[in-house]
């Protein structure tokens, strides 16, 4: 079997493949594909989610267990699929943004897999800044599917 690889921006991976079958190689599996296989083996997904003070006080006030609902302004609520991505919103914008209290914080937290079928993760830049979109009309049925309690991963101070 003939080994082939690919590199993008987000992943190199190499994709084994002959006449009868094709499959990642293991070694690589492992590491691009541990949130696809976290949400198949315990139907869960990790999600993460950049957030401006405001926003932060409203999730503490529930107890870590909601997102609060959306502005009028605000039609989408954007999860994001990757730690990274959500500590590059809240380190380089919202630090910097006087209606974002000069603050960032990025929390994770888990939501049925199942949820999420009806959404597609949509690449908004690079192949790492993946998010869904989830209408604001929708966010009560997200925060039903939470598991657990919303984390803080890291916090981020800007320059008042």
């Amino acid at each position: 079997m003939a080994c082939r690889q690919w590199m993008n921006r987000a992943v190199d991976y190499c994709v084994e493949a002959d006449a009868t079958r094709t499959r990642l190689c293991p070694r690589e599996f492992r590491s691009i594909n541990l949130r696809y296989a976290e949400g198949v083996n315990t139907g869960l997904t990790t999600l993460y989610r950049p957030v401006a003070q405001m926003e932060f006080e409203l999730v503490r006030a529930s107890g870590f267990r909601e997102f609060p609902p959306r502005l009028p302004e605000q039609p989408f609520f954007y999860p994001v699929l990757n730690e990274e991505y959500a500590a590059q919103i809240a380190r380089d914008w919202n630090t910097k943004d006087e209606r974002s209290g000069f603050a960032g914080y990025v929390l994770r937290f888990r939501v049925q897999t199942k949820f999420l079928q009806g959404y597609e993760a949509r690449v908004v830049g690079a192949s790492t800044h993946r998010e869904y979109w989830i209408p604001a009309s929708e966010l009560d049925q997200l925060n039903a599917n939470i598991v657990g309690s919303i984390e803080v991963v890291s916090e981020f101070r800007g320059m008042e």
